[in-house]
C-alpha cells in the first residue's frame, strides 16, 4: 500500500508540473500560429489519447517522468507547402525564443500563484525558537542560546524553521560572517559571527543540526497514537492512548526515552508498565528487528506517538490580503529560485557535495510525505519543485529549453542558424550530460534507500 501511495503521489506531482510546463510551450506556440501535433504528459506508448478540432493529439503516456509538445517542424521531415507557415522552423528567432521560454515561465507563474494562494489562506508554522545549542558549533560561536527566537538571517526575515533552513543552505561552505536578528523574553538583539567554512553532510544534509541548532519542542509524553494492525505493539495488547510509564522498571520521562528503549532492544523482551484509563498494568513486548540505511540493527514495534498540542505562543500565522500577497508570492518564488541557483553553483565549485542531488525516487518519497501532511505542505512542495524545474530547464545546456534559447539567440545575432554539425554536436554533449546527471541522481536515490 505504501509503495502504491508513493507511486501515485509521484504521478500526481509530476503530472501537474509537466502539464503546466508543456502547456506554456503549447499556449505560446498556438499564439504564434505553430501547428501542434501532439501534447503528451509522460513518455512512451500512450495509454489513451484524443484529438481537438485543430488536429492536435492529447496523450497520457505510460512513463510519468516528463512530457513534450510535438510541433510541425521541417527538421523532422517534409512539410507540405500549404502548412509551411505553420511550422516551428518558419517562425522568427524571437518567436522561437518565446516558445522555448514559455515552459519555464509557466513553472514560475505557477509557483507565484501557489504562494499567493498560501499567503491569502494563511500558513501556520512553528516559530523558530532555539531548544538547545550544540557545544563548539557555529551557532554557539555566533552567540545563539536556548530560548532565543530567530527573526532574520543576513537581513532576510524568517518566520519558520523552513525559512531558517533555506537561509542556512545558501551559506553552506562559506567562510564569511553571518548576521542574525533574535529575541528573547521580549528583548531584541543582533548577533554575528564567522561561519568558518561549515559544510553539510554528503548524504542527508540537515542545515539546522550541522549549524548546531536543535529546535524547541513541547514535552512529548510516551503516549501511543496510531498502532499498526500487523505490528508487535498490537500483538502485545497495547492500545491507542496508552501511556508507557516504565520499561523494565526504569521510568520513561518522555516519548524519546521510550524510542531509545525500543530501538536498542531488537528481538529482546521488554517489561512495560502501562497506564490506561487511570489504571496501571504490566505487559511484555518483543520489538521486531530491522536494519537502517547505515547498517545498524534496531528494534521497532509498529506504534506512533499521540499528537501533541503546540502552545499558541510557539506558533506563527502568516496571512496577507489578496493585494499584499502578490509581492510576498513573488518574493517566495525568487527565494526558491535563488536557492536553486546557489545550490547548483556550490555543487559545481565543490562547496556542496553532488551526493545531495536527488532523482525520481526521492521526489516520490517527498511527494508522498507532503500529500500525507496536508494541503499546505503539498502546495508548498509543488511550488518549490516547479521553481526548480523552471530554473533547470533554463540552464544553457543543449536539449533543455535554455540550450534552445542560446541557439536561437545566436541565430538572431548572426542572422543565420548554427550549422547542423554544430547543433548535432551540442545535442550529443547535452544528452550525455543530462543522462549522466539522471543516472547519478538515481544512484543517490538508491543509496539513500
Amino acid at each position: 500500500m505504501q509503495l502504491l501511495q508513493t507511486v501515485l503521489a509521484l504521478a500526481l506531482t509530476l503530472g501537474i508540473l509537466v502539464t503546466l510546463h508543456e502547456f506554456g510551450h503549447f499556449w505560446v506556440a498556438r499564439r504564434f500560429g505553430v501547428k501542434v501535433l501532439r501534447f503528451s504528459v509522460g513518455f512512451g506508448k500512450p495509454l489513451f489519447s484524443w484529438y481537438d478540432r485543430h488536429g492536435t493529439e492529447y496523450a497520457i503516456a505510460a512513463i510519468p517522468l516528463g512530457g513534450y509538445v510535438k510541433m510541425l517542424d521541417e527538421r523532422e521531415g517534409p512539410v507540405p507547402d500549404e502548412l509551411r507557415d505553420q511550422a516551428f522552423t518558419s517562425k522568427s528567432p524571437g518567436q522561437r525564443i518565446a516558445i522555448a521560454a514559455a515552459g519555464p515561465v509557466a513553472n514560475f507563474l505557477f509557483a507565484i500563484a501557489a504562494y499567493w494562494l498560501l499567503s491569502v489562506v494563511g500558513v501556520t508554522s512553528v516559530a523558530p525558537i532555539v531548544g538547545s545549542v550544540e557545544p563548539d558549533s557555529v551557532a554557539e560561536r555566533v552567540g545563539l542560546r536556548e530560548g532565543m527566537e530567530l527573526h532574520a538571517i543576513d537581513g532576510r526575515q524568517v518566520d519558520s524553521w523552513r525559512d531558517v533552513s533555506m537561509r542556512l543552505l545558501e551559506r553552506a561552505g562559506e567562510q564569511g560572517r553571518v548576521e542574525l536578528e533574535v529575541s528573547r523574553d521580549g528583548s531584541h538583539s543582533s548577533l554575528a559571527g564567522n561561519l568558518g567554512g561549515w559544510r553539510l553532510s554528503d548524504d542527508t544534509p540537515d542545515p539546522l543540526t550541522e549549524f548546531g541548532i536543535t529546535p524547541w519542542r513541547p514535552d512529548v509524553p510516551a503516549v501511543l497514537g496510531q498502532i499498526t494492525d500487523d505490528g508487535r505493539a498490537k500483538a502485545a495488547g497495547l492500545k491507542e492512548g496508552d501511556r508507557i510509564v516504565a520499561v523494565n522498571n526504569e521510568p520513561v520521562p518522555d516519548w524519546f526515552a521510550l524510542v531509545e528503549h525500543i530501538r536498542g532492544s531488537p528481538e529482546k523482551t521488554l517489561a512495560l508498565t502501562v497506564e490506561r484509563n487511570g489504571e496501571t498494568r504490566q505487559l511484555t513486548i518483543r520489538p521486531a528487528s530491522k536494519t537502517t540505511e547505515q547498517g545498524e540493527e534496531i528494534g521497532f514495534v509498529g506504534a506512533g506517538v499521540a499528537a501533541i498540542s503546540w502552545p499558541d505562543e510557539a506558533l506563527r500565522e502568516v496571512r496577507y490580503g489578496p493585494l499584499q500577497a502578490v509581492p510576498n508570492a513573488v518574493s517566495e518564488t525568487w527565494a526558491d529560485t535563488r536557492l536553486t541557483l546557489v545550490a547548483i553553483q556550490k555543487m559545481v565549485t565543490g562547496l556542496l557535495s553532488p551526493t545531495n542531488l536527488s532523482g525520481p525516487i526521492t521526489i516520490a518519497r517527498v511527494a508522498e510525505a507532503s500529500v500525507s501532511s496536508g494541503f499546505e505542505d503539498f502546495i508548498s512542495f509543488l511550488a518549490y519543485l516547479s521553481v526548480s524545474l523552471g530554473v533547470l530547464n533554463l540552464l544553457p545546456v543543449p536539449v533543455l529549453d535554455g540550450g534552445h534559447i542560446v541557439y536561437y539567440t545566436i541565430e538572431a545575432i548572426r542572422r543565420k542558424p548554427l550549422s547542423e554539425q554544430a547543433q548535432a554536436l551540442g545535442l550529443r554533449i547535452g544528452m550525455a550530460l543530462i543522462l549522466t546527471l539522471m543516472v547519478f541522481a538515481l544512484y543517490n536515490d538508491l543509496m539513500r534507500l
